[in-house]
């Protein structure tokens, strides 16, 4: 340990803010924009000299200056952030970092999971955490069906839309068995607890559908950790070969052999995430399966549109475009709140 002690940066001191920025450049990295927490060390001169953050679970932005490595302070960041992760109730923890850096955080308790070679090593606290998130999900599958091989869709559903429930019944009509994952991180404006509740609700009708919660092993774009990775391109690029890396020993453990994904004629990022997929999963034996987009009124279904639709106050032109299970659910007092969220929200075309 060093001589030093890490404490808390204020979102309102503007100076430690700007000291933080000015570390993260100088070690190449970006703040990211999730965090809840941030924390500093400082020399005697009141200069920041290492920093780190959280979100959610996870630890980011972590950096010691140049003139002040090998003094340990990488350890200091880290057992504080540890301490403030443990303060607000969260043990198993998780971290994103770049591949030459990976070795400082060996010794502070975290175990690789997944690397993006010359890319991204991500790293959780337990040595057994992936493997006993596999054995839960194992446990969750009807009795005998891993027997047979099964497909797998990843879904936010914020809402859960009619193009959702078209994707869910192709894949439903063409596979002997289907696992849904719903995405458990609560960055989205409907509320996680909502979307799998309209999830369950909507797959409700099919006995080969097993619905079950992400966990922390798949991320969203909306919260995936960009800081250290330098433009959107490589960013997506990123995002999809770690999602098909964790993936492809998901669907070995789940004898998963096929991947449904949405066309998506919105969004170049998703668009290149999906291209990605398809080079990457095909070589693990999985089939990534691309589904035209389900339309209405010659206009393709999306989530975006539904909230826009509810931020503007138009909430019944919501009918076509939903499954009568998402409408009830909004219209119930359960769903008040995602509704609140959508119609205070600035932004509601994204995530």
């Amino acid at each position: 340990m060093s001589e030093y002690f890490a404490s808390e940066i204020s979102p309102r001191n503007r100076r430690h803010q700007a000291q933080m920025d000015k570390l993260l450049e100088a070690e190449g990295i970006m703040r990211d924009r999730n965090l809840s927490y941030s924390a500093g060390i400082f020399n005697d001169d009141g200069q920041m000299i290492a920093t780190g953050s959280i979100f959610e679970n996870t630890l980011r932005c972590m950096a010691v200056s140049g003139e002040h490595r090998g003094e340990g302070l990488m350890a200091d960041i880290v057992a504080h952030l540890v301490e403030e992760q443990t303060r607000r109730g969260n043990s198993h923890l998780f971290l994103y970092t770049k591949c030459d850096s990976a070795k400082f955080f060996g010794p502070c308790g975290f175990y690789e999971i997944a690397r993006v070679d010359g890319r991204l090593v991500f790293m959780e606290n337990r040595r057994d955490g992936f493997a006993r998130y596999l054995k839960e999900l194992v446990a969750q599958m009807p009795e005998g069906s891993l027997a047979r091989p099964g497909a797998a869709l990843v879904m936010n559903a914020n809402p859960f839309t009619n193009g959702h429930a078209y994707l869910l019944d192709t894949a439903a009509r063409e596979n002997e068995r289907v696992v849904l994952f719903v995405l458990s991180e609560d960055k989205s404006l409907v509320p996680f607890a909502d979307r799998l509740a309209m999830v369950k609700a909507a797959a409700a009708k099919y006995d080969n559908v097993t619905v079950v919660t992400s966990g922390s092993y798949m991320i969203s774009s909306a919260t995936f950790p960009s800081y250290f990775l330098k433009d959107d391109a490589l960013v997506t690029r990123t995002h999809a070969d770690l999602d098909a890396t964790l993936f492809t020993r998901i669907a070995a453990g789940l004898n998963l052999n096929r991947r449904y994904v949405g066309e998506e004629p919105f969004s170049a990022a998703t668009s290149a995430y999906n291209e990605a997929l398809a080079s990457v999963l095909p070589a693990s034996g999985i089939e990534l399966r691309v589904i035209p987009r389900k339309e209405e009124a010659g206009a393709p279904i999306s989530a975006s549109s539904v909230r826009k639709l509810i931020h503007d106050g138009n909430i019944e032109a919501i009918r076509p475009l939903v499954p009568d299970t998402t409408y009830d659910y909004l219209m119930s007092e359960k769903g008040q709140k995602a509704l609140a969220q959508i119609r205070a929200a600035e932004n509601v075309i994204h995530h």
